[in-house]
């Protein structure tokens, strides 16, 4: 087999690999899919934006209890 008959035959497979994917389950979600609006958008950024403060409050709050918690029991059981 020579090196133009190998090209053809992964080509080929390449090929038939991208037009499964054309007919099935992705392509449906591609054609139903669309760019956001403005609004939409916008939104998205508030709502994960929100996000990101909670967890990282929660995580600093977690922090300050590690932090001042423990310091604050010894004094009060004076070990």
């Amino acid at each position: 087999m020579d090196i133009n008959e190998r090209t053809r035959e992964v080509q080929n497979q390449i090929e038939g690999k991208l037009s499964a994917v054309s007919r099935g389950k992705l392509a449906r979600v591609l054609k139903m899919s669309r760019k956001p609006d403005m609004d939409e958008y916008k939104k998205t950024i508030m709502i994960t934006t929100a996000g990101m403060i909670f967890i990282g409050g929660l995580g600093f709050f977690i922090y300050l209890c590690f932090e001042y918690i423990p310091p604050w029991i010894k004094g009060v059981l004076h070990f």
